[in-house]
C-alpha cells in the first residue's frame, strides 16, 4: 500500500523489438540518440544473423546494448514446457504475456526441410470434434507479433546450428482465417524479414468461405490448405460445425474461383478415422467431388484425442484411400506422421500440463 505524501511510480513495460518496423525502430533510436541506421543494425541481428540477446549484437556500442537490455526485450513468449520426439520432432509449449498457453511444432525431414508448425489463436472457437484444440474452446486471437515470433525462434535456433529453416504451415492451435489481419501481417513479414518464400508458407482453415475469396485477391504466392474430412454435407457437420454456415458445395466452388484467381494448387486436409472416413465409398465421394480441381489431397491417419473415440486407419486402409483417389484423376498422398511418442497433436501437449498443474 502506498503511504500518504508518497508517489506511485509507475514502470512502462519494455519495448518488444520483434514488433517494431524499420521506421519504428529508428524512431525510437532517434528517441535514444542514436542514428537511424542502428536500426539496420538492429535487424540485421535479429532476422539475418539470429541473435538471441541484445549482448550478442556486437557491433553496437556498450552504452546502446545497455539501454537496450533495460528498455528492450526480444519477444514475449516464454517457453513452458518442450518434447523432443525420436524422429526429431520438437514441441515447444509457449506462455503469452497473460498467461495463456499456445503450441508450436519443429518438424525435421531426412531430405533436410525444417518445417515450422505454428498457432494463430490462443484455442480455438471453431469445435471441430476431433481436434484437441477445438475441444478446449477459444481463449483470443494471437497478435502479429505472437504468430510471427514462433517462426521467428525456430529459424535463429536453426541459424545457430548451420540450418534453415524451410517451410512454415499455420496449422497449430486456432483457425488462421478467424485472425486474418494478423496471420496476413504475420505472413509478410516470415517472408521479407526472414526471407521464407511465399510458396513455402501454408495456411489452413476449416473453410470460412469470404477469407479464402478475400486471400485469393492479396496476390500472395502462399499455399491454401482446407480441412476438408468429409464429402456430404451430413457426415461433415457432424465432425465440423463451420459446415453449417458454409456447406461443401459453396466452399468447393470458393476453392474453385480461388485456382482461377490464383493459379495455384489448393491442398484438401483429410483426416483418416477408422471406418468412417477411410472407405471406398468415402474415397470415391471425394473423388467424385474434386474431380478436375487444380489440387492435392493429404490424407492424415487421425492422432487420437481423450475427447474423440475415433481411431486412426491402419496403412493399407491409406494407401487403399489413395489409389481410389488416383483414378479419379485427384492426386493424394499419405502424409507422415511426425512426433507420434510425443503429445504431437495440436493443444494435446497444452492440456497435458494443465491436467498435471490441476492434479
Amino acid at each position: 500500500m502506498i503511504g500518504a505524501g508518497t508517489r506511485e511510480v509507475r514502470m512502462e513495460a519494455p519495448t518488444d523489438l520483434l514488433s517494431l518496423s524499420q521506421a519504428e525502430l529508428a524512431a525510437w533510436m532517434k528517441s535514444h540518440g542514436q542514428p537511424a541506421f542502428r536500426a539496420k543494425q538492429v535487424r540485421r541481428w535479429l532476422f539475418d544473423k539470429g541473435a538471441d540477446s541484445v549482448e550478442a549484437m556486437t557491433d553496437l556500442p556498450k552504452s546502446l546494448r545497455a539501454v537496450l537490455v533495460d528498455e528492450t526485450t526480444l519477444g514475449t513468449l516464454t517457453v513452458a514446457a518442450r518434447q523432443e520426439s525420436q524422429d526429431g520432432t520438437e514441441k515447444r509449449l509457449y506462455r503469452l504475456h497473460d498467461g495463456h498457453l499456445i503450441e508450436s511444432v519443429l518438424m525435421r525431414y531426412r531430405d533436410g526441410r525444417r518445417t515450422a508448425c505454428i498457432s494463430s489463436q490462443a484455442g480455438c472457437a471453431m469445435g471441430c470434434v476431433f481436434c484437441a484444440t477445438g475441444q478446449m474452446g477459444f481463449a483470443r486471437h494471437l497478435t502479429p507479433t505472437e504468430v510471427f515470433e514462433q517462426v521467428w525462434r525456430y529459424d535463429r535456433a536453426l541459424k545457430a546450428a548451420g540450418e534453415r529453416l524451410s517451410n512454415v504451415v499455420l496449422m497449430g492451435m486456432g483457425e488462421p482465417f478467424h485472425n486474418y489481419d494478423a496471420v496476413l501481417t504475420a505472413m509478410r513479414r516470415m517472408n521479407v524479414d526472414l526471407g521464407i518464400g511465399a510458396r513455402h508458407i501454408t495456411v489452413s482453415t476449416v473453410g470460412l468461405v469470404p477469407r479464402i475469396r478475400q486471400l485469393a485477391e492479396e496476390g500472395l504466392q502462399v499455399t491454401l490448405a482446407v480441412s476438408l474430412h468429409a464429402a456430404t454435407d451430413a457426415a461433415r457437420r457432424a465432425l465440423m460445425p463451420i459446415n453449417k454456415r458454409w456447406p461443401i458445395e459453396e466452399l468447393v466452388q470458393a476453392c474453385r474461383d480461388y485456382v482461377d484467381a490464383t493459379h495455384r494448387r489448393v491442398t484438401f486436409e483429410w483426416a483418416l478415422i477408422e471406418g468412417e472416413t477411410d472407405t471406398p465409398e468415402e474415397a470415391n465421394r471425394l473423388g467424385r467431388l474434386l474431380q478436375g480441381l487444380l489440387c492435392h489431397v493429404n490424407v492424415i491417419p487421425l492422432n487420437p484425442t481423450g475427447g474423440f473415440a475415433g481411431q486412426p486407419s491402419s496403412p493399407a486402409r491409406a494407401r487403399r484411400f489413395v489409389d481410389i483417389l488416383k483414378r479419379h484423376g485427384v492426386p493424394a498422398s499419405v502424409r507422415v506422421r511426425r512426433g507420434i511418442d510425443i503429445d504431437a497433436g495440436c493443444g494435446q501437449l497444452r492440456s497435458r500440463v494443465l491436467e498435471e498443474a490441476a492434479g
